[in-house]
C-alpha cells in the first residue's frame, strides 16, 4: 500500500464530469477518480474546513463513530476492476467495504490516511514528470477559487429539511 495525499477535486471538460485527484506521497503518480457531483462537494466542503449548519451524511457518520467511540484509522483504494474503484475503512480493526469518494470525505474530516494498493496504482496511476509540477501548481490554485456549489448541475431535488 502506498500513502495518498489528496490534491483536490475538479470538473473535467468536456464531459462535465467530477473527479477527485490523489498523489503518491514521496512519489510521483497521481491516481484521478471520477466521482459525483454530491460526493465531488462534500471532498471539497471537507478540504475548505466548511462546517454545515446540520451535518449532512458524512458528518453524520464521523458523529457516530465518536458516539460509538470507534476511529477511522485509514481509508484503503483496494481495487479497480471494470472501471471502477473500491475501498475499505479500517475502523479500528475492521474492515468496511465503502466507495472510494465517500471513503475520502470521512477521511478528510477525521484526518485519516488514505493509502492505495500498489497494483491499483500500477494500473490506473498517472506518472508526471517534474516538468509538470507548473500544471499541478495551476491546478491547486484552481482549487483554491473553487466553490463546492460550482458542483451542482441543478438536476438535483432540492434540499430536504429532514
Amino acid at each position: 500500500m502506498r500513502e495518498l495525499d489528496v490534491v483536490g477535486v475538479r470538473v473535467e471538460m468536456p464531459s462535465n464530469a467530477p473527479m477527485v485527484l490523489l498523489r503518491e506521497v514521496g512519489g510521483s503518480r497521481f491516481l484521478p477518480i471520477w466521482i459525483g457531483a454530491n460526493e465531488a462537494s462534500a471532498i471539497a466542503n471537507a478540504q475548505e474546513g466548511v462546517v454545515p449548519p446540520r451535518p449532512l451524511t458524512h458528518d453524520l457518520m464521523v458523529d457516530v463513530l465518536a458516539g460509538l467511540q470507534h476511529r477511522l484509522t485509514a481509508v484503503h483504494i483496494t481495487e479497480l476492476e471494470g472501471g471502477t474503484f473500491y475501498a475499505v475503512l479500517v475502523i479500528d480493526d475492521t474492515e468496511i467495504s465503502a466507495r472510494p469518494s465517500d471513503a475520502i470525505a470521512l477521511a478528510l474530516r477525521v484526518g485519516s490516511d488514505i493509502y492505495c494498493a500498489e497494483d491499483v496504482l500500477d494500473v490506473a496511476g498517472i506518472e508526471m514528470p517534474e516538468a509538470e509540477e507548473d500544471e499541478v501548481e495551476k491546478f491547486r490554485e484552481f482549487l483554491d477559487n473553487v466553490d463546492p456549489d460550482d458542483f451542482v448541475t441543478g438536476d438535483e431535488p432540492p434540499a430536504s429539511q429532514g
